[in-house]
């Protein structure tokens, strides 16, 4: 009887109102940024790149449809939704990739520009080269929970307060694809994972799994970025002393380009 005590108190408090939540759910998966090209497979050979240098770089991350957690809600209603707020990026990641050797500037696409039925890349190049930008940096984020190495799975419910002493892992992965917003030329991609471990009591509380869930994926976005620097490395190696000069698209982008984040 005296086991039972602390599970009746902890039962008597919630229903009391004391705030207590009883279940925590996985957010829905990342997007496989290949389901969502936009055309069939002959015609990526057919496309060239075309992007000046310096380059200007929309940044745009998309999930799964359905895609809610305590911190960020996707938008739209598509094969995808587009998250517009900034929870797991900081403004040191962006700087860095700012800073990177011949870009020229990097902006997040707003909701404002997005259509709410987005089902291809090419409905994000749309609004993109309505900011004026040359490249489109499209990344989404991938997070799997795990007890002793059993994965829960995307929308899984967590029962609060009753998870065995056990090890829990949050492990996220953030793969990007960067595009060429007047061709659709695909640069590369890239990807960078980040785990996080504890014991499974910890997970107590929506807030405790969630924080969990941060960590991870602000990590595993800051890998991401420094990935980026290598890729965009090789970019310019290969591309930035061959393509042609800026088309009429590129015209006074620096007055129609800005660095502007949307947290709403």
């Amino acid at each position: 009887m005296n086991r039972l005590l602390p599970v009746m108190i902890l039962t008597i408090l919630c229903l009391a109102g004391a705030g207590c939540a009883t279940n925590y759910v996985t957010p829905a998966s990342g997007v496989s940024l290949a389901k969502i090209a936009d055309d069939d497979l002959r015609s990526y050979y057919e496309r060239e790149p075309s992007s000046p240098f310096p380059a200007n770089i929309a940044i745009v991350r998309v999930q799964d449809s359905g895609y809610v957690t305590r911190t960020a809600r996707g938008y739209g209603h598509g094969r995808y939704t587009v998250v517009t707020t900034r929870d797991i990026e900081t403004d040191q990641a962006y700087e860095s990739i700012v800073a990177l050797p011949l870009v020229n500037n990097v902006a997040p696409i707003g909701r404002i520009l997005l259509p709410p039925n987005a089902s291809t890349i090419k409905d994000l190049r749309v609004p993109a080269a309505k900011l004026r930008a040359d490249l489109l940096l499209v990344y989404s984020v991938d997070t799997t929970f795990s007890v002793e190495g059993n994965s829960l799975g995307p929308l899984s419910v967590i029962s609060l307060g009753f998870i065995p002493n056990k090890k829990a892992h949050v492990t996220a992965t953030v793969a990007g694809i960067l595009v060429d917003v007047r061709t659709g030329f695909v640069y590369g991609t890239t990807e960078a994972t980040a785990t996080e471990e504890q014991r499974a009591t910890v997970w107590s509380t929506e807030l405790a799994i969630d924080t969990s869930r941060m960590r991870a994926e602000e990590k595993a976005f800051g890998a991401f970025v420094s990935e980026f620097g290598q890729l965009w490395k090789n970019v310019v190696d290969v591309h930035a002393a061959t393509v042609r000069p800026a088309t009429p698209l590129a015209e006074d982008r620096d007055t129609h380009f800005r660095v502007q984040f949307d947290n709403k």
